[in-house]
């Protein structure tokens, strides 16, 4: 499990498609201390939730992202996510998994991204940014003004909600210290609705 709560930028060191094009190993640079990933940890890459299969320290110049974990991307998240889009210097959002006792910073992300949004527009404001964004009418009716989403990763609190389409509001510390800066109209993102959403919608389909 995850908060939505991004703690690093990682980037794409290295794409190896395996298994015929079915499967895709990555190697993921990152600042994190290498001694605690563990083989078989969670990560969330843009809000999908990948294994780690190995991890090392790089031998280069740049002792800011000396770390290296390596995932692999199956057919089913290559089919559903934009990791169909990644390649050798992607950036991505980070978030290591949730241990008992950590704040709940943002809400409770599966990392289980339910499918794709793209954005649609981009106003920078004085304080902020507003995205407008849409999906399809499936996972649309998951979405509610002042609910929670997920987007690559990203906790966030839905702003505007009309038919397919919907807005989010980012503050410049979001716009810092994820991706999300780099968004612009075109841009597809992971999008994985509230947990709670899915479940209330779920029992009221079963009355």
């Amino acid at each position: 499990m995850f908060t939505g709560i991004v703690t690093d930028i990682g980037e794409v060191v290295s794409f190896t498609p395996v298994a015929q094009g079915q499967l895709h190993r990555l190697r993921i640079a990152c600042r994190y201390d290498q001694t605690t990933i563990a083989d078989g940890a969670s990560i969330a890459c843009n809000g999908v939730c990948l294994t780690v299969v190995a991890s090392g320290v790089a031998d280069g110049r740049d002792s800011s992202q000396k770390t290296w974990f390596d995932v692999d991307t199956a057919a089913e998240t290559l089919a559903l996510t934009t990791a169909k889009h990644w390649k050798v210097g992607t950036k991505l959002n980070l978030e290591r998994a949730l241990k008992i006792g950590d704040e709940l910073g943002g809400h409770i992300v599966a990392g289980h991204a339910d499918g794709i949004a793209t954005l649609l527009s981009r106003e920078d404001l004085p304080d902020m940014a507003r995205f407008e964004l849409s999906t399809t009418r499936e996972l649309a009716r998951f979405i509610a003004t002042k609910g929670s989403i997920t987007l690559d990763g990203v906790s966030l609190t839905v702003n505007t909600v009309k038919d397919v389409t919907f807005s989010v509001l980012i503050i410049p510390h979001t716009l810092t210290v994820t991706t999300i800066g780099g968004w612009k109209a075109g841009s597809e993102v992971n999008i994985e609705v509230d947990l709670m959403a899915r479940y209330a919608a779920r029992l009221t389909e079963m009355k």
